[in-house]
Formats: C-alpha cells, structure tokens, sequence
C-alpha cells in the first residue's frame, strides 16, 4: 500500500496513532456571567445614586425668585393732577411718580409766611419793649412792670417760634404733593389715572425694588446637614438653560407647627391621627443673587430648582469639572454617614443688616425776628423819634 502525504507532503504511516481531540474553552459562558455581574453592580450603584440623590443631596425643585416691593402711598391727600410713569417702567430713586394738586398747599404756605412776618414783628417790638423797662431807673418803673415786659417778649418769641415751625409744616406739605419713588425698580400694576382723589396713608403705587431679589429654596430637614452659610448654589429657571449663581445667606429658624395652637382651656392641641406617611418637613434656605446670565430676566414668583454645591465647588471651573465633583460626593456620600460640618449655621449675626435710609423733605432754615423784619423796632440806646 503506497504511503499518503497529508496536506503539508509529509510521509505518515497508515497506522499511525491520531492527535488528541481539543476540548474548546467556554469562553462566551464566562462572558455572559462577567457581563451579567457587571450590569448587577453598575445597577446597584446607580440605585445607590438615585438614592442619594433624592434623599440626602442638597437640592430642591421647590424655590421661587422673592422681592421686596415698596408699596408707596401720598403723605397728603388731594386729587392727582399729573402722572409722569407708565406700568414697568424702570425708575430710578428719587424719581416724581405723580403729583398732586399742589395749590392748597401753596396757599397755607403763603399763609405760613404771613404769619411768621407778623410774629416776629411782635417779637422783636416786644423785646425792644423789655429791654428798654430794664434801662429805666426804680423811680421811672417797678419791678412788677419790668417782669411783665420780659412775659410778653418771651410769650411773643415763642408764637414767632410756632409760626415758624407751622410754615415748615406747610413747606413740607407742598414739596410732599410730588410723590417720588423710595428705590430703584420697576412701577407694577400701575393703575391710577389722572383725576384720581389720593388718600393720604392709602398704597396707590407698587415699585419693585431692583437690587432686593433672592431665592427661597425650599428644602426638606432631612438635607439641611449638607447645607451651610455660605455655601454656592446653582438656580436653574424652568424657560432657561444657564443657571443662576448665588450662596446660601440664612437659614430659617422656625416654621409653623400645626399642633401648637392652644385647644381648650389652653393646652396643647395635638392630633393623635397620624398617616403611615409622613413628609419631611421643608425649611426655607434664603439664597442671595451673586451672578445673573445676560437674558435671563429675574421676575418675582419664578419656579427654579435649587442645587447646592458646596463650599469646595469654588475651586471647579466648568460644567464638567462641577458635575465629576458632585458625583464623586454623591458616591461618598452613599457609603457614609451624613454629618454637619462645624461653624455650618452661625449662631448670630454680628455684623447685623444693611442700613437703608430714605431721604426726606428738608423744611426752611429758621431765622431771627430781626432777620425776618430788620429794623422794625429800634435799638434800645436809640432815642424814640
């Protein structure tokens, strides 16, 4: 029998021994299980996540944009005569509204100087009076009657003093009928019109404060140990892509609690019925404004999202930069227990508040009887003509 050459034309002998069969190895089975373990973890770790994210992350889609208003009412009351604003317009401090019809009270003005003139005429002639009663001799007038010249100059100073005070009361009336913005800010829901009677006393006109916006973020108790004075904040406004950014600058120290109204004879109302569920409570957190995107306007009322940073978040520039750092706190956070840093809610202010202070009308200067009416009564060394 001829020799057979296999495929590489070797010599083999037909009764040679064949090769061991190999076994193939079970790699797509260990695949599947390594595969499967991961999804398993990636999946309790992003369970983990979502967990910390809705429980013990600092932040909250309950916030709303807050501002001070000045609710402006007239000091004087008569019938509006001009209005120089329109509804949103922006004005400035110091700015005239509207103004009152302002004729009556020139008239009492004009009143008030007439009185002053006389007054200080009597004044000054009473006080010549007493002076020259004191130049007199013992024998030429008495004591009694020196004393009773001195009364009246003092009586008469006195209604000159009055009178002046009655003419600032009336100057300030007159400047008081051009009624002028407290702040900076923007006339809302300007409703009056020219011929309106304004009541004094009586809110008329609403301004909003322009430099007075903040946040109220609205969080739950069971987040406030990951939140500080001072920390930074992203506001993120529901039409907006750009956040708002800020730092929290109070935290609120009491809120209302339903069983603490007194029930009968005074004691303590508490409700013995209680759900299965129970909410956490939510606590405002007051955030101040430190940086607004360009067109993005501020407007009172607004719902945005509140997310604390933290104080570390100032080192980190960017998008990507903040959300690796928050994931990796948020990840330690899954493994540890949460704890308030020291020093995080100061027990007081020291510094205190700001101090606002409004301008106000300035009343005339007061003046002398003589500077008033000189040379209304002669001197006391001066011979009667």
């Amino acid at each position: 029998m001829p020799l057979q050459r296999d495929t590489e034309g070797e010599r083999q002998s037909p009764n040679a021994p064949s090769a061991p069969r190999r076994v193939p190895f079970p790699a797509p089975a260990i695949l599947k299980a390594g595969a499967t373990f991961s999804a398993l973890v990636l999946a309790g770790l992003a369970a983990l996540l979502i967990w910390s994210y809705y429980v013990t992350a600092p932040w909250t889609r309950d916030g709303r944009i807050r501002v001070q208003v000045a609710s402006i009412a007239p000091q004087v009351s008569g019938q509006i005569v001009e209005i120089r604003v329109a509804d949103n317009q922006f004005v400035k401090k110091g700015d005239i509204l509207y103004v009152i019809d302002p004729f009556d009270f020139r008239v009492a003005v004009d009143q008030a100087k007439q009185q002053v003139a006389m007054r200080a005429a009597d004044a000054e002639v009473k006080k010549q009076e007493a002076e020259r009663r004191k130049k007199l001799s013992d024998l030429a007038t008495s004591p009694e009657e020196q004393q009773l010249y001195i009364g009246n100059a003092i009586q008469a100073h006195a209604s000159f003093e009055a009178a002046q005070s009655q003419l600032a009361q009336a100057d300030i009336n007159l400047k008081r009928t051009e009624v002028r913005s407290p702040v900076n800010g923007f006339v809302t829901n300007l409703l009056m019109r020219v011929g309106d009677y304004a009541r004094a006393g009586t809110t008329n006109v609403s301004v909003i404060d322009a430099e007075s916006y903040w946040i109220d973020g609205y969080f739950e108790e069971t987040k406030l140990a990951a939140i500080c004075v001072g920390d930074i904040v992203e506001a993120q406004l529901l039409g907006y892509a750009q956040p708002i950014q800020g730092r929290v600058d109070t935290i609120t120290r009491g809120i209302g609690v339903s069983d603490a109204a007194p029930g009968t004879q005074g004691l303590p109302n508490v409700d013995p019925i209680y759900t299965w569920v129970r909410l956490a409570q939510r606590v405002p957190i007051r955030i101040a404004i430190t940086d607004v995107p360009a067109g993005v306007p501020l407007v009172s009322g607004l719902t945005v999202t509140v997310t604390v940073r933290g104080s570390a978040a100032q080192q980190y520039e960017g998008w990507i930069a903040r959300r690796w750092h928050d994931l990796v706190d948020r990840t330690s956070n899954v493994f540890r227990s949460l704890k308030a840093r020291r020093s995080c809610v100061p027990p007081a202010n020291p510094a205190g508040g700001p101090v606002t202070t409004l301008a106000t009308p300035v009343p005339p200067s007061r003046k002398t009887p003589e500077e008033v009416v000189p040379g209304v009564a002669p001197g006391v060394d001066v011979a009667p003509r």
